[in-house]
């Protein structure tokens, strides 16, 4: 049955006085409590979500070290490394799960949208940061996440202050779903980029991933994106092996890395530095991750079928990811954000536990403390990530979607067309987003938050705003606000 039918057999059953089980099989296929598929099992799917989150989290760390030694003309030797981004996503996610009380199923890994934060304080060459380290820079750089971390404090305080009834009028379905198919839309160009690196592989991946989804049986049907990783990464090493190369005539895949890396290695920390320039550059750039972080309390809301915006609460959850933004910036590591690559792996495996996603994070830590494992993993080629990411992506926007069929916003209407208009044209237009200074100092807003902001106030201003928080349960379900009826 769909989830509609399950809320509506929840409801029927509350009045009468009867518990709804919520745990276990249920009938609209989910499993929420992972432990009864036995450990081997729970095993392999925490896996499944590290292998979804890896690709991403440590491209965050390759790209922040190429600014910095394009800029000074030295590799950084600390903080921002794949291992201490690694531990940062390991350790946040754990943070993350203790402020939501071990109810959201969320993966936090590192975050995009400061990228052009990193890339200006790594430019900056006036005042102390003239003629700076890298090391040094980085460090100022990691302070203005801290900073970034606790405006997300800020934000929960209104919410928890305010009540989030009121603050999901200014955030309805048609801004939330415009605003999550953006979110996908928008990496589509990342997951075409890594597949063109060799196209062979990238297909061969994300035909295993449908392969296993759509026919796969037992245990084989909920791990389709791990299944894809490694059939596709065997079939990597056989052309390897037999002399063929990327259309670039690059290897398709280099162990020089693995040769060189150790077996254990504690991950090189480094502590924040403060500056008011830098926490100008990195702190406003919070607006984009926040809005991010409703988007995707909503994705993941709306895919486990619970309301995880009222219960545990979205005070509660920028709690977590604002903790878990400023305790990365602290040691040296990149801000944490939710990931929808693992809200993908939750709708494809129906594996909802988050203790699921609790087990990847305690890989990925363990991960962080052995280089040589690391470094085999880091030999993914590109296109491997890019076939995967192909339906990852696509599924974040397709619940977006989702999110506006089922509480059936009405298109039709000149007020909600132009909302969701602007949100898609601001999402995907803004490639480079806005870049504007304040004083000396340049801030950027990505596309996402330009979206956001665009969407949020049209629909404050604009007359003939109907929605009532729910008032709708069947639809609002779907995008993470189901409400009980008080009869």
């Amino acid at each position: 049955r769909g989830l509609g039918d399950v809320y509506k057999r929840q409801l029927l059953q509350s009045k009468r006085g009867k518990e709804v089980k919520t745990m276990g099989d249920t009938n609209d296929g989910a499993v929420r409590d992972a432990k009864k598929l036995g450990l081997p099992k729970v095993l392999i799917l925490g896996l499944q979500h590290m292998f979804a989150m890896f690709g991403a989290t440590i491209l965050v760390p390759i790209l922040v070290s190429g600014y910095f030694a394009d800029a000074c003309g030295e590799p950084l030797t600390r903080g921002l490394t794949v291992s201490v981004t690694l531990f940062c996503a390991g350790f946040g996610t754990l943070l993350f799960h203790v402020c939501s009380k071990f109810k959201v199923p969320a993966f936090l890994g590192s975050s995009f949208a400061f990228l052009g934060g990193f890339s200006t304080v790594a430019n900056l060459d006036t005042g102390k940061f003239a003629d700076m380290a890298a090391n040094d820079k980085v460090a100022y750089a990691c302070g203005g996440v801290v900073a970034a971390g606790a405006l997300y404090l800020v934000m929960a305080l209104i919410i928890k202050l305010v009540g989030v009834n009121r603050v999901m009028r200014f955030l309805p379905p048609v801004v939330t779903g415009p605003i999550i198919i953006c979110i996908g839309l928008s990496l589509a160009p990342s997951a075409i980029s890594n597949a063109s690196t060799n196209w062979w592989l990238a297909v061969i991946a994300l035909a295993v991933i449908i392969i296993f989804n759509i026919w796969g049986k037992g245990m084989f049907k909920i791990i389709p994106i791990l299944m894809g990783v490694l059939i596709s990464y065997v079939a990597a090493v056989i052309m390897n092996a037999a002399g063929l190369t990327n259309p670039d005539g690059s290897a398709i895949i280099a162990f020089e890395s693995v040769k060189s890396a150790s077996f254990f290695g504690v991950p090189q920390f480094q502590f924040a530095k403060f500056d008011l320039t830098s926490i100008l550059v990195m702190a406003p750039i919070a607006i984009a991750a926040m809005m991010e972080h409703v988007g995707d309390m909503s994705a993941i809301s709306a895919t486990v079928g619970k309301n995880f915006i009222q219960d545990p609460g979205l005070h509660r959850t920028l709690v977590g990811d604002g903790l878990a933004t400023a305790f990365a910036g602290a040691i040296g590591g990149p801000a944490n954000t939710t990931y929808g690559e693992n809200t993908g792996v939750l709708e494809l495996s129906k594996v909802y536990d988050p203790m699921v996603v609790r087990l990847a994070a305690v890989f990925a830590i363990v991960l962080s403390f052995i280089p040589k494992f690391a470094a085999v993993i880091s030999t993914m080629p590109s296109a491997i990530i890019g076939g995967v990411s192909f339906m990852l992506y696509g599924m974040i926007s397709a619940i977006g979607v989702r999110n506006v069929v089922e509480n059936k916003v009405d298109l039709t209407r000149s007020r909600n067309l132009i909302i969701a208009g602007v949100i898609f044209v601001c999402g995907l237009g803004f490639s480079k987003g806005i870049t504007f200074t304040i004083g000396e100092t340049s801030i950027t807003l990505t596309a996402l938050a330009i979206a956001a902001i665009a969407g949020i106030l049209l629909n404050a201003i604009l007359p003939g705003n109907d929605y009532q928080f729910g008032v709708n349960p069947d639809g609002d379900q779907s995008r993470g606000v189901f409400v009980k009826s008080k009869e």
